[in-house]
């Protein structure tokens, strides 16, 4: 029952989504909808990942001793300077981990 649920919920999602991508035409929309949804990931983004670095597990900001915060910092440098989504993914880890088994 429960996992026949979540695959009709996972189908039902993935049409609704694919419906409008394939649905929707390139020309119908013009250059100002399209300058303005450009910014849609840049504002969504930063909603999902500032939970899991700023936040503890009661939903409390956590700035005292949070290597998640150090990491973070160290990503973003490389990630400005290389310009590289890997090298920033890979250097973010890294440094998490070295921060939780090292230094922490």
């Amino acid at each position: 029952m429960h996992w026949s649920t979540i695959i009709y919920c996972g189908i039902i999602t993935y049409l609704t989504r694919f419906s409008m991508i394939f649905l929707l035409k390139k020309d119908i929309l013009n250059d100002k909808t399209k300058k303005i949804l450009s910014y849609v990931p840049s504002a969504i983004f930063p909603a999902i990942i500032f939970p899991p670095i700023f936040l503890d597990s009661t939903g409390s900001l956590d700035f005292e001793s949070n290597p998640k915060i150090l990491a973070t910092v160290f990503a973003i440098i490389i990630g400005f300077f290389s310009r590289s989504i890997i090298a920033t993914i890979f250097v973010g880890l890294i440094s998490y981990w070295f921060l939780i088994f090292v230094y922490y």
